[in-house]
């Protein structure tokens, strides 16, 4: 089999960045397989796409990442792709290096989520010769690391007038080992009395807090219920926060935090901060989180431009490590 691009993401926000991402590439390309993680979420994401599905390691598992590159390494040589695309994370190191030791050009967007800085995952696919590297901030953007965009581009808020009442709302903590036991604490004593709450925990133990949490929803489900919500309340995960801006919905935005437990780094709270720049989110660290916190981002709906600005992939390489 033959394809010109291969789009490699790790299932959940990297994948949803590289969906969004995906219509604005360019130079274009219709002719694509997708590769992602065996889970729920993203065989329902990618329901309609040719797709290929690969274990998923979870984060940091380096014997997982190694076991991924047999399955690259017979992904590549059976579809021999033109080009390999990758939004990351653990998927991408396993991926690119075997796609550019066969001769085929690769291109690495560090997701939205890294603000200042590229991730692990970044830092060593930018070693790979001639794998070239975008960063969607202008800020540390550099000779290794060209700046091309951001998944957030396009999006803008605006106000409901009048606001809608809280009837359904749906509360996102995501699928992260590490819980998040801390928002659901902050968040059950200010919803409003007979409000529909869909509760998405993952990991978090809810008990005492939540009657009927839901730990796992498939993706469709998902995104159906933020669709028909008048709040969401989430994580500072790109996916979830995505999947809000997408609905049209103003999300509450509260970030994870490494020194409580919940993430192992403090990359949500740059995304937290990046969407609060851009005035796309209510944004509130749990301790603060108010019920007029609530009402504001109710007030408020999101609408994406129609003509986006195009993610040009470019063809020379990047940095002193990059080979023709």
């Amino acid at each position: 089999m033959l394809v010109t691009t291969l789009l490699v993401a790790a299932a959940g926000g990297h994948l949803l960045e590289l969906q969004q991402l995906a219509p604005r590439l360019l130079p274009r390309d219709d002719d694509v397989v997708w590769v992602t993680n065996d889970t729920v979420q993203s065989r329902s994401m990618l329901a309609a796409a040719c797709s290929v599905f690969v274990p998923d390691p979870g984060s940091r598992n380096v014997p997982g990442t190694v076991a991924l590159v047999v399955h690259a390494q017979r992904i590549l040589r059976d579809l021999r792709p033109g080009r390999v695309v990758s939004t990351g994370s653990a998927i991408a190191a396993a991926f690119l290096p075997v796609a550019r030791m066969m001769g085929i050009p690769c291109h690495y967007i560090e997701s939205g989520t890294r603000v200042a800085g590229p991730s692990v995952t970044g830092r060593l696919v930018e070693r790979v010769p001639g794998v070239r590297c975008y960063t969607q901030y202008q800020d540390w953007a550099s000779q290794r690391w060209v700046w091309a965009g951001s998944v957030l581009d396009g999006f803008e808020q605006h106000a409901f007038d009048p606001p809608p009442p809280l009837r359904r709302i749906v509360v996102i903590l995501g699928t992260w080992v590490q819980p998040f036991r801390r928002l659901v604490e902050a968040l059950v004593p200010i919803l409003p009395p007979g409000a529909d709450v869909l509760w998405q925990t993952g990991h978090t133990d809810t008990t005492g807090l939540v009657a009927a949490p839901t730990p796992w929803v498939a993706a469709s489900d998902l995104s159906r219920a933020i669709a028909m919500a008048d709040l969401v309340v989430t994580h500072a995960g790109m996916g979830a926060s995505l999947d809000a801006l997408l609905a049209g919905r103003c999300p509450v935005v509260v970030p994870r935090r490494v020194e409580h437990g919940e993430q192992v780094d403090n990359h949500q709270v740059e995304l937290a901060a990046e969407l609060d720049r851009r005035g796309l989110a209510v944004v509130r660290e749990a301790e603060a989180l108010s019920a007029v916190d609530l009402r504001l981002a109710a007030s408020r709906h999101t609408r994406q431009a129609q003509q986006r600005p195009p993610f040009v992939l470019t063809d020379q390489p990047t940095g002193r490590h990059s080979v023709p």
